[in-house]
Order: C-alpha cells, then structure tokens, then sequence
C-alpha cells in the first residue's frame, strides 16, 4: 500500500476539496444536501463553518491531495462526529483502514473520548471498515448507520 500523511486543513483550503468531489456521484454522498457542483463559499458558510470543526487531507506521496475528512464537535467536546469522509477511488484500498485510524488519532488529540459518525448501508467497503476499526453500531434509519466508537479519557491529561 502507499505511503499517506495528513495535512490539516488550516489555513482554509477548499480548493483541493473542489477537484475531489467534481463529481456528482461523489459529492452526493460526501454530502447529500450541498448543492452541484461543489460551491467553495456553501462549504466555507454551510457545511465546515463552525468554530470548532476541524478537517484534513490525506496527501500522497506526491503531495497531492486524495482523501478528506472533518471533525465536528459532537454533544460536547469530549465527542467528535467524522463528517465528510472521502478517498478517491485511485487510492482507494486499505486506505480507508488508515483514514479511520487517522479521525481516531485526531479527535485524541482533540480531548474527545468516542467519535461517532454516520454511513450509508449500502457502502458495504465503508461499513466494513469503521467495523475493523472497532465501531459499533447504535442504529439504522433512512438507509443510514450510526456508529460509535469509545475509549474513554486519556490518561496523565
């Protein structure tokens, strides 16, 4: 598998994002309710525009940009919520499998004690992969999972 890093989002940078999600496949379901094609300032003003919220690249060994992700806030600050989560498909693989170890690395490092997210039952790969991760599911509605994953308070922090 290939060599990945992440980047943080930070300074604001959509434009990366814009080229990952040009399609409409793709950007439907990143983010089924943003309009096409990728409008930077919705995202900017809409979608990854609260305070707290902080979101990712992962860069290949190129330095290019092939995946994104985001992390919200959840009911409180010690729970992140995954959002946005997207690798393109030439380097998809495995890759999903290190992403998610990524969102958990973060969220830590965010004082958050579990990650929730959302994933739809019919991307059985995605499925697969928050469950080899270690999240469990809490329910299904509307064609959707909803997962968590716990590990409670860091020690000496």
């Amino acid at each position: 598998m290939a060599e990945f890093t992440l980047r943080a989002n930070a300074p604001f940078d959509l434009e990366p994002l814009a080229r990952l999600l040009h399609a409409p496949d793709d950007l439907a379901r990143v983010n089924p309710n943003a309009k096409h094609p990728f409008d930077p300032l919705e995202w900017q003003e809409k979608w990854l525009n609260e305070p707290s919220d902080r979101s990712y690249f992962l860069i290949d060994e190129s330095g290019r940009e092939v995946g994104f992700f985001a992390l919200r806030e959840g009911i409180g600050p010690e729970v992140r919520h995954l959002v946005y989560v997207f690798v393109e498909e030439a380097a998809r693989g495995g890759t999903g499998k290190l992403l998610a170890s990524l969102a958990e690395e973060r969220a830590r490092e965010l004082g958050a004690i579990s990650i929730t997210l959302k994933v739809e039952l019919d991307n059985k790969p995605a499925l697969s992969v928050y469950e080899e991760a270690g999240f469990e599911e809490l329910g299904r509605s509307n064609g959707m999972a909803t997962m968590r994953k716990d590990w409670g308070p860091s020690l000496g922090v």
